[in-house]
């Protein structure tokens, strides 16, 4: 079976999913996020920078649980690897990811919509999966729905994910995190204000808590 993120779950149970077009803002961000108490991050393979900025805060900031996202194909696994990820993430799964991440020496969640999807990437050993985009593959009311026919399954939800919502969406038995972007919205890191990002993560935290 292949290694699970839920068995290590981050803690707080929220992955900041960012999109970064300078690879030199990768530290000042880890700092931001991890000085409101945020400890894992998906940097994604939107733009050039994302690879340089994941392997440099994994090099750097060994306290930050680092993902890579955004895997498209299956050389994105080795250089997601290389880089020093400790996991992946992709918006969905092909024949040949699939097979690939299946054998992934470090935990991958799959993009999944459908119970189909799910039962397919259960089949190859993939037990936690990422539904996506969660808004509008159903939220909380698919999630309950896999978990009474898959109850070993556990999720990770993105894409359309808030701060308001997060707690209740965890509140769901087999979610184990939630990932979005709200944390590390695009005009904070055009300017890079750190302050406001610190802010949004210690906010976030303070609402799982009490």
């Amino acid at each position: 079976m292949a290694p699970r993120l839920s068995d290590n779950a981050p803690t707080p149970p929220i992955i900041p999913v960012v999109v970064l077009d300078d690879a030199a803002d990768a530290l000042p961000l880890a700092d931001a996020l991890l000085e409101g108490g945020i400890t894992s991050i998906e940097m994604t393979l939107r733009t050039p920078a994302g690879l340089p900025a994941a392997a440099t805060i994994a090099k750097n900031r060994p306290q930050m649980l680092v993902g890579i996202g955004t895997l498209l194909k299956p050389d994105d696994l080795k250089a997601a690897v290389d880089a020093g990820a400790r996991f992946t993430v992709s918006p969905g799964v092909s024949p040949a990811l699939l097979d690939t991440v299946s054998k992934s020496p470090i935990p991958h969640l799959p993009g999944c919509q459908t119970v189909s999807e799910v039962m397919t990437c259960r089949e190859q050993g993939l037990h936690d999966v990422k539904l996506f985009p969660a808004s509008l593959a159903g939220g909380t009311a698919i999630a309950k729905a896999i978990h009474s026919v898959m109850p070993d399954i556990r999720i990770c939800p993105t894409g359309g994910i808030k701060a308001e919502t997060a707690r209740d969406t965890l509140a769901e038995p087999n979610i184990f995190a939630v990932g979005g972007t709200w944390l590390t919205p695009k005009d904070a890191l055009a300017n890079k204000d750190w302050t406001a990002i610190t802010r949004l993560a210690r906010v976030a935290c303070a609402s799982l808590i009490h």
